[in-house]
């Protein structure tokens, strides 16, 4: 289903849940779209409403991005942190949106990830704790330059499935390592899991996250 009032274009999975429906918000990847992740969604909770997004900038020929990125540029330097900083706000209002417009609890709300929509899941999370719950991140890592610098905030409700593809040829595994010492620092509830994989999700490591969630919801 289809609904373009919000600010940012979606499909969704109603739940069978009538109100108070634990939420589910999904963010593809670079070059991607919400059709994409959104083949996850019949294999998930029913009782899941399930809300798959567009990022905002259109991509030629075709797909979506989170924000811009430039290839040719040195490590460090290729992200538009500017525009990546402007998505995790839209996402945030989004999701204010989202919980008036559908039948969902405000207090358990998830976000599914996957690369440029999983670093966008983990800035969203650390930068406005109080608004999501659990966070699974796929195929990502914690871009710093994107969260906010006072880390005082109350992280302790919020709990972290990442994981990664140990031959992942876009995102060096090693960055998404990183992810495991972070979340520790701020005491920050996680699992960490990596499977012999690409820039990719194998089929276990659906089943393993897809657990996880029904187990956090």
């Amino acid at each position: 289903m289809l609904n373009n009032t919000l600010s940012l274009h979606h499909i969704i999975r109603k739940s069978t849940l009538t109100e108070n429906a634990p939420l589910l918000i999904m963010m593809h990847g670079y070059g991607s779209d919400e059709n994409d992740l959104f083949s996850f969604a019949s294999e998930l909770p029913e009782e899941l409403f399930i809300i798959s997004v567009r990022a905002p900038y259109a991509m030629q020929p075709y797909g979506n991005a989170w924000y811009a990125i430039n290839f040719d540029a040195e490590k460090g330097k290729w992200n538009d942190n500017e525009q990546a900083k402007e998505s995790r706000d839209l996402i945030s209002k989004f999701i204010d949106e989202a919980i008036k417009a559908y039948p969902v609890d405000e207090n358990n709300v998830s976000l599914l990830g996957f690369s440029q929509g999983s670093i966008l899941s983990y800035a969203v999370a650390l930068t406005y704790p109080e608004k999501v719950k659990n966070i699974i991140a796929l195929s990502g890592y914690v871009n710093k330059e994107i969260l906010p610098q006072d880390k005082t905030k109350d992280y302790s409700h919020l709990n972290f499935y990442c994981s990664h593809g140990s031959v992942d040829q876009v995102i060096p595994v090693e960055w998404a390592r990183q992810t495991v010492p972070f979340l520790n620092g701020l005491n920050i509830k996680h699992q960490y899991a990596e499977f012999p994989v690409g820039h990719g999700v194998a089929p276990q490591n659906f089943f393993e996250f897809k657990n996880w969630l029904i187990s956090n919801i």
